[in-house]
C-alpha cells in the first residue's frame, strides 16, 4: 500500500532571550581588559563625531574606596535607542562627515602613572598571547559568525591554554550574551581549527587531548607510534608514571622505553604557559585594572585604572543641534530634518557608550570590592595561604550579579597590590570539605604539601600516607587519595621517584 507524504504547517511559541543593543555593548565593555578598552574608545571616538573628550569635566569613577564604595548606576535612561536599531544607510553615507573633527582626539591618563611604579608593570611589548592567537584567526577564511565562535572560544581558554568549558555551557553562552543560536557540532568544528594553531596543543580539552594533538603533528616514526599508543591504550598507567606496566602491555625493550620517555618529555602539557615563557614576558603588556593599596594599619582601598582612556562627553554642538530639531520641527525643511535625525542618533549612540562605560566601571567595582571584603587578610599580609575558599558563586551572591559576569570581570584582568600584580583569577580557589565539615582552602594545602615535599628527605621521601599524617599534624586533615590527587596536579611524582 502507497504511503502519502503530507506536510503541514505549525505554529510553535517559544521563549527567547534577546539582549538589547545597550546590554549587548555593555557586555563586551565588560569583557574588555583595560589595553582592549583603550582601543575601544579610541576607535568610538574616531567614528561618532558626536563623543568628544573632556579633559576638564571631573571623573569621580577614578577612584574606589573598598571601605566606602556604593555608587550605582542605572540602565534606564538609554533603554529607547533600541527603538531603532536600523537607520538608512544613505542618510549615514550622505552626511558621514557632519561635525567630524579632522584631529585625532587628545588623549589623558591619570598624572601618577608618569611615574616609576606603573612602568614597572608595563612589559614591553603589546602584543598578548590573546593576540597572538587573534593573528591567526586572521589568516584563515572564516565567515562573520564562525569568526566570531571562534575568538569566543579563544576567549574562554584559561591559562595553561586549554578549555574547560563543555561545548553546551559555550553554545548557552553565545545565545544570551551575542545573540547567536550556533550548534556544539559547529562549535566543535571551529574548536578544531584552533587546535590547528599554534603553539600545538592549544584548545584541547584535556591533558590526552592535548598530548596527542602535539604528537600529530611530528613526523612518522617509530617514537610517535609508540607515544599514541601510551595515550591511547595506557594514559592510566601513563598518568601514575607505571612505566614497569606500560613496557609490558606495549612489549618494549628499556632501550624503547627510555626513546618513548625522552620524546614524551618533549611535549608541553601546558601550551598556554609555556608560550609566556618561552618567547618571554615581553610579549605580554600587563596593565592592572585596579591599584589595591593597604595601610599600616590594615586598611585596604583600590581604585580603577584609568589607563589612557580620556574622560568622555556628548559634543555640545550636537546635543544643541537635537534641542534645536525637538522645539523646530515643524519648520524644518526635508535636508534639515535628514541632517537632524543624523545628528540625534550620533547623540543617543555616544550617551550609550558614555552609559556603557559607567556600567564597567561600577560592576567592576563591586566586583573587586566583594573580592577584597572575602581576601582581606591576604591583602594585608601577602600570604598565598591565606587566601580563603571563594568561588564565582560567592562573589555572584555578594554582589547581587549573574555568575557569568564575574566570570567576565575576572577574566583576563589583573589588580596591582602590595605584594605583586595578581590575574583576578588568582584569588579564587577551590574548597576541601574535611570530614567534621570543615572547609580548607585547596591552595593553602597544596602550598603545605609541596613545602612538605620540597623539605623531606630525599634517601627517604614521604609516602602518601606520611604526607597525610604531616599535613594533619598542620592542622589540615585530608584523605591519603586527596593527597595523592594534589601531588599529581602539582607535578610532584611518588615517593619512589623522588628518591634521591
Amino acid at each position: 500500500m502507497a504511503q502519502k507524504l503530507i506536510q503541514t504547517q505549525t505554529q510553535k511559541q517559544v521563549q527567547v532571550q534577546r539582549l538589547s543593543q545597550q546590554q549587548m555593548l555593555q557586555v563586551r565593555l565588560l569583557e574588555m581588559p583595560l589595553t582592549e578598552l583603550e582601543q575601544s574608545v579610541a576607535a568610538e571616538l574616531d567614528d561618532n563625531p558626536a563623543l568628544e573628550t573632556n579633559s576638564n569635566e571631573p571623573n569621580d569613577t577614578d577612584n574606589y574606596d573598598a571601605a566606602n564604595n556604593n555608587d550605582e548606576q542605572g540602565e534606564e535612561d538609554f533603554d529607547q535607542q533600541t527603538e531603532r536599531e536600523e537607520r538608512e544607510q544613505a542618510l549615514d553615507a550622505a552626511l558621514e562627515n557632519i561635525g567630524r573633527d579632522d584631529e585625532m582626539p587628545e588623549t589623558y591618563g591619570r598624572d601618577n602613572y608618569n611615574n616609576a611604579d606603573y612602568e614597572e608593570i608595563v612589559y614591553g611589548d603589546t602584543t598578548s598571547f590573546y593576540d597572538k592567537l587573534k593573528e591567526q584567526v586572521g589568516e584563515i577564511d572564516l565567515n562573520p559568525q564562525e569568526e566570531e565562535v571562534l575568538l569566543y572560544i579563544i576567549g574562554s581558554l584559561d591559562s595553561d591554554g586549554l578549555l574547560r568549558k563543555d561545548l553546551e555551557s559555550i553554545a548557552d553562552e553565545l545565545a544570551i550574551y551575542h545573540n547567536l543560536d550556533v550548534e556544539t557540532a559547529d562549535i566543535e568544528k571551529m574548536l578544531n581549527v584552533l587546535q590547528t594553531f599554534d603553539p600545538a596543543g592549544i584548545g584541547a580539552r584535556s591533558l590526552k587531548e592535548c598530548l596527542l594533538i602535539q604528537i600529530e603533528r611530528k613526523p612518522d616514526s617509530w617514537a610517535k607510534e609508540m607515544m599514541k599508543r601510551v595515550m591511547n591504550e595506557c594514559f592510566d598507567a601513563f598518568t601514575k608514571k607505571h612505566w614497569n606496566v606500560i613496557q609490558t602491555q606495549l612489549q618494549l625493550t628499556d632501550e624503547q622505553v627510555a626513546d618513548v620517555q625522552a620524546e614524551i618529555r618533549k611535549l608541553n602539557p601546558k601550551p598556554g604557559a609555556s608560550m609566556g615563557e618561552t618567547q618571554g614576558r615581553n610579549l605580554q603588556q600587563i596593565t592592572p585594572d585596579f591599584i589595591v593599596e593597604t595601610d599600616d594599619d590594615g586598611k585596604v582601598s583600590f581604585y580603577l585604572s584609568r589607563g589612557n582612556i580620556p574622560r568622555l562627553t556628548v559634543s555640545p554642538s550636537f546635543a544643541d543641534m537635537v534641542d534645536h530639531y525637538k522645539s523646530n520641527k515643524a519648520n524644518m525643511t526635508k535636508g534639515e530634518k535628514e541632517a537632524l535625525l543624523y545628528a540625534k542618533e550620533k547623540v543617543e549612540k555616544a550617551q550609550g557608550y558614555i552609559e556603557a562605560i559607567k556600567q564597567r566601571q561600577h560592576t567592576l567595582s563591586v566586583t573587586m570590592q566583594a573580592i577584597i571584603d572575602i581576601q582581606r587578610k591576604f591583602f594585608v599580609d601577602g600570604d598565598e595561604a591565606d587566601l580563603k575558599p571563594m568561588i564565582l558563586k560567592d562573589i555572584a551572591d555578594r554582589t547581587g550579579l549573574d555568575i557569568s559576569t564575574i566570570s567576565r570581570v575576572s577574566n583576563i584582568k589583573y589588580a596591582q597590590t602590595k605584594w605583586g600584580t595578581f590575574p583576578l583569577r588568582f584569588f579564587f580557589t577551590d574548597a576541601y570539605t574535611t570530614g567534621d565539615g570543615e572547609e580548607l582552602s585547596t591552595r593553602k594545602i597544596k602550598i603545605a604539601l609541596k613545602e612538605l615535599i620540597d623539605n623531606e628527605d630525599k634517601k627517604k621521601p614521604l609516602s602518601d600516607d606520611l604526607l597525610k599524617e604531616e599535613l594533619a599534624k598542620k592542622g589540615l586533615p585530608i584523605a591519603r587519595r586527596t593527597v595523592a590527587k594534589y601531588r599529581e596536579q602539582l607535578g610532584l611524582p611518588v615517593a619512589r621517584l623522588r628518591k634521591g
